[in-house]
């Protein structure tokens, strides 16, 4: 089966897929990290120079062309579920969980990591705060069409529900 790790920037979508991997012997894929190797250069390098439709594009060349008979996690992009039908084709293939982070701790990430993220680059702390809100109530129609909603659990804890639903 495929899981597929939902949620906004910062709410921990690789770290709590790299340790659920750990935990349940599940191969993982990075969705970012496996774009930034195809194309040889980081996501903001992506956005600079071809800017974000062709980044999108990207993660949804990437979708179509996963096996639903793989067993894999897969920690998408914050953006992925929110373009064309990728949640619906990810609901098709697999198991989504929306990693619905507080505000606090998804802003306390944000703020340690503005420079690996092109949608934040040269925004002030305020403006952050702002775009969070602003970019948040776009997406979270999208985001809640996940089977399942994690809140503020930890890797451990979904690990377990992830086992107990023998998925």
């Amino acid at each position: 089966m495929l899981y597929f790790l939902i949620g906004f920037m910062g709410s921990g979508k690789s770290y709590t897929g790299r340790n659920i991997s750990e935990l349940l012997s599940i191969p993982i894929i990075d969705m970012d990290k496996y774009i930034e190797e195809k194309e040889n250069r980081s996501i903001a390098e992506i956005f600079e120079k071809d800017g974000e439709p062709y980044f999108r594009k990207l993660e949804r060349d990437f979708l179509e062309n996963l096996d639903p008979n793989n067993n894999l996690i897969i920690s998408t992009g914050g953006g992925a579920p929110c373009f064309f039908d990728n949640m619906e084709l990810m609901n098709q293939k697999g198991m989504t969980i929306y990693l619905n982070r507080s505000k606090e701790v998804v802003m306390r990430q944000l703020l340690k990591g503005i420079d690996k993220r092109p949608l934040l680059k040269g925004k002030s702390e305020d403006e952050i705060w702002a775009f969070y809100d602003s970019k948040l109530s776009e997406r979270k129609s999208f985001y809640e069409k996940a089977k399942i909603h994690a809140g503020d659990l930890g890797y451990v804890e979904i690990a377990q529900l992830l086992k107990s639903r023998k998925l």
